[in-house]
């Protein structure tokens, strides 16, 4: 595996190394110590798997609290993931970083506690497999509006063809929440 650093400091992707044949490939996607090397320590206490149509864009999520460092693949499709960085001191807060996660690319995107996800659905299908350190929970679940002027993400439909929740769709923006947002610089890697 190689890790990459982003622009969003701390936030990193993950390139597998991919062993095609005949029959298909394998490809090892987590691995604990390659991660720990390069400076990731968190406990995965949750999977998730998630299936899209093409348009659909979730997010952009993340938990308050103790927050939620996430481990983010697309199994299938392709899909354009997105990060924000709501940590309050860090010199890129309320910027953003897309990545195109395919079944064909394999790589993973590693997003620290204090950052928001989404992605947006570029294939017919998408199915988004991801590991987080934290359980769902409704209570500490947040959102910034995927459309938010100021974080400005730009997302590579058009926005007649972005299929949204009704939850989304309504989400607060990051100035809006900004005060209620308890993550720093010293939050990731719990």
């Amino acid at each position: 595996m190689e890790i990459r650093e982003t622009s969003l400091p701390d936030a990193k992707l993950i390139v597998p190394r991919v062993f095609p044949d005949e029959r298909g490939f394998f490809a090892e996607t987590f691995r604990e110590n390659v991660l720990a090397e390069a400076g990731i320590h968190d406990t995965w206490v949750q999977d998730n798997h998630s299936r899209s149509s093409y348009g659909v864009v979730r997010g952009l999520h993340f938990q308050i609290g103790k927050g939620a460092a996430k481990l983010v693949r697309c199994g299938r499709g392709h899909i354009w993931d997105v990060i924000v960085d709501l940590r309050k001191g860090s010199p890129t807060y309320g910027k953003w970083q897309g990545f195109d996660l395919t079944d064909e690319n394999m790589h993973v995107l590693y997003v620290p506690v204090g950052f928001a996800h989404g992605f947006c659905v570029m294939s017919d299908v998408a199915d988004v497999l991801y590991k987080q350190t934290n359980y769902y929970s409704g209570e500490v679940e947040r959102g910034i509006a995927y459309n938010d002027r100021e974080v400005a993400v730009a997302w590579p439909l058009a926005p007649e063809l972005i299929l949204v929740s009704d939850r989304d769709a309504s989400a607060p923006s990051l100035h809006d929440i900004a005060e209620q947002l308890v993550f720093n610089e010293t939050s990731v890697n719990g």
